[in-house]
């Protein structure tokens, strides 16, 4: 799903230049998505009640794939329409799957979550460093190489149409049981809301921006591509691992404190800045706070949920109005670099959001489900 957003910062230069945009417009382009995200997941839940989880996750695919085609069209209306209908896409897969980890391994939702952010970080990661090379190493241009990733894509759906068969007997289970009360009524779902909304801040507005960072301390853009991918990658054990530990713990308060000094540190280097060796031990520190708080985030959707449907609910909201706080991120740090034309006050903004992350993630991590019985 991250390929069609993550191949997207490393050319956007390249984007901005043929389409004559600012850094806050281009910044749109990431956060259109995001957007996305934040007006759809409310409705995903309730949409797979009546396709089933199956028969809408295989949607999600379909839309994506055609948001991938509408944005190869050479028109700003239909890159910006196209960015609009991956995030919609990406949005409905995004609220199902960790409902649907609840529901099919309930007692193995650190590990299933584990593989499942692992898988996504490390195609993201892999559209970061490729995307460059496609567009100038083969000359491809920005839209030919956006438009390879709809690939994945294609073979998701092949994978996924077996599925269908179970789609009636998965929809009943998800729709029976459960504690009927609102989880926009509980104080642990808002906190978990807001560590998913600040940590995805984080990450999409480093994804946006970070090759530019990079670039305005001596890398080419090439190169800046390609770190971007390497903070991808480094995030993978820590994607991987953390859900697993945090799955064995009584609380995660002690994962949030760590992720983050991680990013904390990570970022003071970045605005200190050094050469290449120094560069790569920030985004090393950068990455493995990425890795790690996406998938606490998405293992917290879980942890704190007393069976699928509250999953499913409480991934809705999590999604919704948490990316609604995340889709400020990358057009505000923008809009800070237009006014400033330095990277010293974006940078500390990102800082001051990780620590307001941080308050949200020590109530999200408390050892408790949404509603007390």
């Amino acid at each position: 799903m991250r390929p069609a957003i993550t191949s997207v910062g490393p050319v956007v230069r390249s984007i901005r230049e043929d389409l004559h945009l600012s850094n806050g417009v281009a910044g749109f382009i990431t956060t259109l998505p995001l957007i996305s995200f934040a007006l759809i997941s409310p409705l995903a839940p309730k949409i797979a009640q009546k396709l089933s989880n199956e028969l809408t996750l295989l949607l999600s695919l379909l839309i994506l794939i055609f948001g991938i085609c509408l944005r190869y069209i050479p028109t700003p209306a239909t890159l910006f329409i196209g960015t609009a209908l991956i995030g919609i896409g990406i949005a409905i897969a995004n609220v199902l799957l960790p409902s649907l980890i609840k529901h099919k391994f309930p007692a193995k939702v650190g590990i299933m979550t584990s593989l499942y952010s692992t898988f996504m970080g490390c195609f993201a990661a892999l559209a970061s460093g490729i995307t460059v090379p496609l567009a100038q190493g083969l000359h491809l241009g920005w839209r030919k190489a956006l438009f390879v990733w709809g690939i994945l894509v294609i073979i998701a759906i092949v994978i996924w149409l077996p599925q269908l068969q179970s789609r009636e007997t998965f929809r009943r289970k998800v729709t029976t049981g459960g504690n009927n009360r609102s989880v926009w009524s509980s104080g642990i779902a808002w906190q978990v809301t807001f560590f998913m909304g600040l940590q995805s801040f984080l990450f999409y507005s480093t994804i946006a921006w970070l090759p530019e960072i990079l670039n305005s301390h001596g890398l080419s853009m090439a190169s800046a591509g390609w770190m971007l991918s390497i903070m991808q990658f480094i995030s993978l054990p820590a994607a991987f691992i953390t859900p697993i530990v945090a799955d064995k713990m009584n609380n995660q308060i002690t994962i949030v404190v760590g992720i983050d000094i991680f990013y904390m540190a990570g970022l003071l280097g970045l605005q200190w800045g050094g050469n290449t060796i120094l560069l790569t031990i920030w985004i090393f520190l950068i990455g493995l706070a990425q890795g790690a708080s996406i998938s606490l985030a998405l293992a917290m959707i879980g942890l704190r949920s007393e069976n699928a449907k509250q999953a499913g609910d409480l991934s809705g909201m999590a999604q919704s109005a948490g990316y609604l706080l995340a889709a400020i991120g990358p057009i505000f740090i923008g809009f800070l670099f237009d006014q400033t034309n330095t990277w010293s006050l974006p940078i500390y903004m990102l800082i001051f959001v990780s620590i307001i992350m941080l308050i949200a993630g020590i109530g999200a991590g408390r050892n408790q489900y949404l509603f007390k019985k």
